[in-house]
């Protein structure tokens, strides 16, 4: 995390303790089965890969995935005074991967370098389970679930083209894997509240890369942590 989003995030958690001391306890109305939520995601990959493997690779070459933040909206269903169900999304980020390993490959600049780019969609399914009662003003929850993750619009930039020795189509298989969430909600109003949450996911892809036949892998091992701050409608 950079010192840059440190900030971002520090300041949406102070955002959320000032509601939560500004607010006053507001009964919760139990025939507001659904919510919306919108607000902000910080993704922190924590992603290791295999070094690449195939023709023409010299040992040690590898990827480093840059963090990003994007935006967060989420349907929540309640099943109960304790339980609801939570299908969270992001708004598909650019996620740009840079080379990690030699300087180098020939005379083409690598270690740090743009090398491609993604986009995924990530649906994650959570149960949830929430503390205290439920005319409480503040809640913690925890949550389990499912995540499935498809990447699109792969590209090989110019220098990662000249890395790998031309044009070059990228492929990255689909992933499905648990999902985990901690999280504390504040009732601000009857139907709103605010939230903060972190999240951890675990997601695994196989990266293809395809230079005129001469065929590179590598396995990259996701395990993005995500932090939200968000608000919600409930209705």
């Amino acid at each position: 995390m950079n010192k840059s989003q440190i900030r971002t995030a520090a300041a949406g958690l102070a955002l959320l303790l000032a509601a939560a001391g500004a607010v006053t306890p507001a009964a919760a109305d139990p025939t507001n089965a659904n919510e919306l939520r919108l607000g902000a995601y910080f993704v922190f990959y924590h992603a290791t890969a295999n070094d690449l493997s195939g023709p023409y690779v010299p040992p040690g070459v590898n990827l480093h995935v840059r963090d990003v933040q994007t935006l967060y909206a989420a349907y929540v269903r309640r099943l109960s005074s304790r339980f609801n169900l939570e299908l969270a999304l992001g708004l598909p980020p650019v996620t740009k991967t840079l080379g990690k390993g030699p300087a180098t490959l020939g005379s083409v600049p690598y270690n740090g370098v743009v090398v491609s780019t993604a986009r995924w969609i990530s649906p994650t399914l959570l149960l949830n389970y929430e503390f205290l009662g439920e005319n409480s003003w503040l809640r913690p929850y925890v949550g389990v679930g499912v995540n499935y993750t498809t990447f699109y619009d792969r590209n090989s930039t110019a220098a990662g083209d000249a890395a790998s020795g031309g044009p070059t189509r990228l492929s990255l298989s689909a992933s499905v894997g648990p999902a985990a969430t901690v999280g504390l909600a504040v009732r601000i109003a009857p139907r709103w509240h605010a939230y903060a949450s972190y999240s951890y996911s675990q997601i695994k892809s196989t990266l293809r890369a395809d230079t005129a036949g001469e065929i590179r892998t590598t396995r990259i091992d996701f395990r993005p942590q995500a932090l939200v701050i968000s608000v919600g409608y409930s209705f």
